[in-house]
């Protein structure tokens, strides 16, 4: 195929042979069923040339092997793909596609640095109906600077319009070392205050579930059957493999990460090499599992699983987590639900928690934040929730409470 591309760029080809590479390794060290998901993220993996990217694909079913009806989504941005292209992908496997869009402005595109205009947007959108591709989600970013909630509404409704099977929707998140963080400070102008942030929240989440997506998640919606199947593995804590710089790969309770540069990830793969496919990495402690499991299921509209929380971790952890929950349920940003389903009454949520019964726990099936005022508090509550946790104070997720709406 690469025939195809007789001029593929020689640095792009380098990292696919790496990338091929460390795929072969990988499986010699690990037995596994055939990959439901396939996931092409990180960057704009869409700039690579279709056969390098069926390359890769073509590694993962020759060595691991992936499932007839496996979902294989790729990120996209527009400008970086057209119907010819897209159609070559989805003859090698391609079910899904995750577009970049951010906004329907074109001074916001320019102004937040993309590269990609609003005439890019409309005819990326034009490539992908045309290339008959229905399993599609289309990526909103709010609190730009400069975006007015008008602004904000234009890119909902055109958002609507396109027809996406799913939605994401974010919040910008100014990283330090970036140029915006250079550029602009949190809560200072041209970006917008926190209640328009949140106002920027609570329409997306309004507007788009009266146009029939489904809040699954806190930055995600989608059409009935097109929830990003991928995203759920990270979301249900399950393990996954991963590949190429900078991916973290979460496989028997270890996470371990690729380094970020060429030369550093070259020297990791052929260390992976020589040391017949061993990777010394801790494993995660008790805590930091539990709370793993905390803040990822917090994040889907259905919220903790309360039963197979205390069967893993114990009725001690879940009546604490519980316990920290209940000023929120009284507040409206949480709410517990019996196996029916049903949303319980705060007092006798309290007399459940306070109970010093395993009974009393038993009849607890779920907590979940509310949508959306519970959702914008999310990083207050799972704050709590760590607060109430033994050893709170030595976790690795005290760093990571700021990242989680935008994860």
């Amino acid at each position: 195929m690469t025939k195809m591309y007789p001029l593929l760029p020689q640095c792009m080809t380098d990292y696919v042979d790496l990338v091929c590479r460390e795929i072969r390794l990988a499986a010699k060290v690990n037995s596994s069923k055939p990959l439901q998901t396939v996931f092409f993220g990180g960057g704009t993996p869409s700039l690579l040339p279709p056969p390098l990217l069926l390359r890769i694909i073509d590694t993962l079913h020759e060595h691991f092997g992936i499932d007839s009806g496996a979902e294989i989504s790729m990120e996209m941005d527009p400008g970086t793909f057209d119907v010819h292209s897209l159609r070559q992908l989805m003859d090698g496997g391609l079910s899904r596609v995750s577009m970049g869009v951010q906004s329907f402005q074109g001074a916001l595109l320019e102004s937040c640095g993309r590269s990609h205009g609003l005439s890019e947007v409309y005819e990326a959108i034009e490539a992908i109906h045309a290339s008959g591709l229905n399993n599609w989600s289309l990526d909103l970013i709010s609190s730009l600077p400069h975006q007015s909630l008008q602004d904000w509404e234009h890119s909902i409704n055109e958002a609507v319009k396109a027809s996406p099977a799913h939605v994401s929707v974010y919040d910008l998140q100014i990283e330090e070392g970036t140029l915006f963080n250079k550029w602009y400070k949190p809560g200072q102008s041209p970006l917008p205050s926190d209640d328009n942030a949140a106002e920027f929240y609570r329409m997306a989440s309004a507007k788009l579930q009266d146009a029939g997506f489904a809040h699954y998640e806190i930055s995600n919606y989608a059409k009935e059957g097109f929830q990003c199947r991928h995203n759920l593995v990270y979301w249900n804590n399950l393990p996954y493999f991963a590949f190429g710089l900078g991916s973290t790969s979460y496989i028997g309770g270890r996470r371990f990460s690729r380094p970020r540069k060429f030369k550093q990830y070259r020297e990791f793969v052929e260390q992976f090499e020589s040391s017949g496919g061993v990777i010394e990495c801790p494993q995660d402690s008790t805590e930091d599992r539990a709370l793993d499991v905390i803040m990822l299921s917090l994040r889907l509209a259905r919220g903790l699983d309360i039963q197979a929380f205390s069967q893993r971790f114990g009725a001690g952890l879940s009546t604490l987590v519980c316990k920290a929950l209940l000023p929120f349920v009284s507040s409206g940003h949480v709410v517990f639900l019996n196996a029916d389903g049903d949303i319980l009454d705060t007092e006798v949520i309290k007399a459940l928690v306070q109970d010093s019964r395993v009974f009393g726990l038993s009849r607890l099936s779920y907590v979940r934040l509310t949508d959306p005022n519970g959702f914008l508090l999310s990083n207050e509550v799972i704050a709590s929730i760590f607060s109430a946790l033994p050893s709170g104070e030595n976790s690795q997720y005290r760093a990571c409470l700021c990242n989680l709406v935008d994860y």
